[in-house]
């Protein structure tokens, strides 16, 4: 029963953090992603994938439906963001003295976490 509310927690506190940016991209939309992808060489079209890492993905992890998936979508997610914009910043420290990527890194361990784990008992599904 423990490890099922940890889990809960988890996707709660997981889904509820990607799916708030996930509403400011819906909102805003993606042109500063798109700008990123070129950047680097990549096709602007997958820009639009921020709306499944970012609002689909968070969705199914709030919710524990194919949270599996919703994770590891996240993750994918993650790893783009921490490629394309904050990869300057792996080793950085910010003003505070913090990692100045511990907000990505803790979005991208706590989806690999979920992924692994799976959703526990309070989920639509387990899968």
């Amino acid at each position: 029963m423990a490890n099922d509310l940890g889990r809960l927690i988890l996707r709660l506190v997981l889904g509820i953090a990607v799916l708030l940016h996930g509403i400011g991209k819906l909102t805003g939309g993606v042109g500063g992603i798109a700008k990123a992808l070129s950047a680097a060489g990549l096709p602007t079209f997958l820009a639009y994938g921020v709306y499944v890492g970012e609002v689909i993905a968070p969705i199914l992890v709030l919710l524990g439906f194919y949270a599996r998936i919703g994770a590891w979508l996240i993750v994918i997610n993650m790893l783009f963001a921490i490629g394309l914009v904050h990869m300057h910043q792996i080793t950085a420290l910010n003003a505070q003295g913090g990692w100045a990527i511990e907000l990505q890194a803790m979005f991208l361990f706590t989806a690999a976490s979920i992924g692994l784990m799976g959703p526990g008992r309070f989920a639509i599904n387990s899968r």
